[in-house]
């Protein structure tokens, strides 16, 4: 039997059959990148606990919890959450099943983060907003909530075009390509997958919503944040014109 014959319709664009591959291969499995964000994670956590939205299969919240910080995690797939516990560390990180954009955990927390271009899956403008009133609801007067995601690729869009590809990867027998397709009226954009294994192809489409920082500082405003820290990666390098991402850090006030 398949993974794919297990996935439950309730984790969402997460079942069994991507939790499965999920910790394999590709940047963000990267050790070194890995330790890049925890280190700052665990730098703004300090002595408080970590919230982790839409914490998945514990890439960051485990190792996270190992370095000594408490952590609980959000998740929607329990294919995803199910994963955690066998990590290093992952048998401290707390976890609960729920929307990331609604549900509430019981305490207080010196960070709430939400990381790997992860904003992006909730795939309205509301709803967004959502998840940053939730993320601000979590912390405590002086608390940090920090976001990871994409500059949107739109430069590359020649007129006339809506796809623009970002991955093409042969091997024997096979195959990988990746490509984006946006709206730029909806800010909506389509991840598509194409991968050829053995002779048999399977294509995936996942639904994001772009968002660009001066919104996300709006949104930020809304949920009574203030920017404090915007790097273009996890080394805390300058954010400039020709950025590909962002790391921003917006505060709690006291």
């Amino acid at each position: 039997m398949t993974s794919e014959e297990h996935d439950d319709p309730a984790d969402g664009w997460f079942p069994e059959s991507v939790a499965a591959r999920y910790d394999v291969g590709g940047p963000s499995n990267d050790p070194a990148a890995i330790t890049r964000t925890v280190d700052v994670l665990a730098e703004l956590a300090g002595d408080g606990a970590a919230l982790e939205l839409a914490v998945g299969t514990g890439r960051i919240a485990a190792p996270l919890a190992a370095r000594g910080v408490r952590v609980h995690g959000i998740e929607l797939s329990r294919a995803m959450a199910a994963r955690i516990a066998a990590k290093p560390g992952g048998d401290r990180v707390e976890v609960t099943i729920g929307d990331m954009t609604s549900t509430r955990v019981p305490g207080e927390f010196l960070l709430a983060y939400l990381v790997f271009n992860t904003i992006g899956n909730v795939t309205t403008q509301d709803a967004q907003v959502a998840c940053f009133v939730n993320a601000a609801a979590h912390l405590r007067p002086g608390g940090r909530f920090v976001v990871e995601v994409g500059v949107p690729n739109l430069r590359r869009l020649p007129p006339g075009q809506d796809t623009v590809p970002f991955g093409i990867e042969p091997w024997e027998g096979g195959g990988y390509v990746g490509f984006d397709r946006y709206d730029t009226v909806t800010q909506e954009f389509t991840s598509n997958h194409v991968t050829v294994e053995g002779g048999h192809g399977r294509f995936r489409s996942i639904p994001f919503r772009y968002v660009w920082p001066s919104e996300l500082d709006l949104m930020a405003r809304i949920a009574g944040l203030r920017l404090v820290h915007r790097w273009a990666d996890w080394d805390r390098s300058p954010f400039t014109a020709e950025s590909r991402s962002h790391v921003s850090v917006w505060e709690n006030p006291a």
